[in-house]
């Protein structure tokens, strides 16, 4: 990328679940290629975990020495939330935190409305407070980035693609939950004047990603030599994006993008090859890859095993980015069998962090 990382005069920034699996890249990504203080607001719940960070702060050294705090904050509690934005006093604030993982929201709901929704009204509240008494010249420069997905646009069929455009269509408790904290950033941008961009991504995947998701869960029973679970009949379609690609969209959004505007990030951008794989191709793709850097004497495939698909499970997302590649300049570095590479390689060198994280 050719503009700076950060607006100039950013020098306080706040990471809402910067112990998240995205954020944790996004603190990485500051702390390494800006000179600004993080203040990482995590309630530091199952799906968190700071071991990247750490190891980031070590290598850094004096670079990095008092540049990130660490604000153990559940947005659930508003006095904490309202705290924690006073002592971070941001000039930049981004929004990841979130319960995100769809079959915990079919078998428990409520924390994601607690955590999506109210913990969305809760920052938002204490954001709006903390701008309001800012200097003209840091009210000027000041923005919420509220990072979402592209799930809370529901399902499409054999064609088209999601845009900045789509009708709002929900179809599970969390994206119904993300939805929501969409229309209230929305709403307080357009009641309050709160500076505010959105961004809705697809399926994110790479390094240091919970092992309870789809690509981590599949390297690991392949690994294992236990039955890797595949929902349904496999056909169902993600778009999939690098994190660090991510990460990229993210900074340029929070710098570049127009207050008020969304903007869809996919894992082709506008170009090149396309990020969009059934979750059986998904699946034959990584156990491919582990054949070569694991071999096992027969096919890791032959592990794949159909189970009864999860209730009101999307068929299909991909995404137009055409709106960031064409107003922001974003092109994602790495094509998806460059990204699935990489991330499948880290996880077979990084088997004792899963395990860690799994016991824990």
């Amino acid at each position: 990328m050719t503009t700076p990382l950060l607006a100039s005069g950013v020098q306080r920034v706040l990471v809402t679940g910067g112990a998240g699996f995205i954020g944790g890249a996004l603190v990485r990504r500051l702390l390494r290629d800006t000179g600004a203080t993080v203040f990482n607001l995590d309630k530091l719940g199952y799906a968190s975990d700071l071991t990247s960070i750490e190891l980031s702060l070590a290598e850094l050294g004096a670079l990095a020495e008092g540049r990130h705090q660490l604000l153990r904050v559940d947005l659930a509690h508003a006095d904490a939330t309202a705290e924690a934005v006073r002592q971070a006093d941001p000039d930049l604030v981004f929004h990841l935190a979130a319960e995100s993982h769809v079959d915990r929201s079919i078998s428990g709901p409520g924390a994601f409305i607690e955590s999506n929704m109210q913990g969305t009204f809760h920052l938002l509240q204490a954001v709006r407070a903390h701008w309001e008494q800012l200097p003209p010249e840091r009210q000027e420069r000041f923005r919420l980035h509220h990072i979402s997905t592209d799930e809370v646009f529901g399902s499409l069929g054999p064609t088209g693609r999601f845009s900045e455009t789509t009708p709002y269509d929900p179809r599970s408790p969390y994206s119904a939950s993300k939805a929501a904290s969409d229309h209230l950033v929305n709403a307080w941008h357009h009641t309050y004047g709160l500076p505010v961009v959105l961004t809705n991504c697809s399926n994110n995947y790479g390094p240091w990603q919970f092992p309870e998701k789809l690509i981590p869960v599949v390297i690991l029973k392949a690994l294992a030599g236990e039955p890797i679970p595949l929902y349904g009949d496999g056909a169902n379609v993600r778009d999939w994006l690098y994190v660090d690609d991510h990460v990229d969209a993210l900074l340029l959004a929070a710098t570049r993008g127009c207050l008020g505007e969304s903007y869809c990030i996919g894992g082709a951008g506008d170009y090149g090859s396309p990020s969009e794989r059934s979750n059986v191709q998904l699946v034959d793709a990584i156990c491919a890859l582990l054949d070569g850097l694991r071999p096992a004497g027969v096919p890791h495939s032959r592990l794949i095993t159909p189970v009864a698909d999860r209730p009101g499970h999307d068929r299909r997302y991909a995404i137009d980015a055409s709106k960031i590649s064409r107003e922001l300049g974003w092109r994602p570095g790495h094509s998806f069998e460059q990204g699935l590479e990489s991330t499948v390689c880290w996880f077979v060198a990084n088997l004792d962090w899963c395990q860690r994280v799994q016991n824990r």
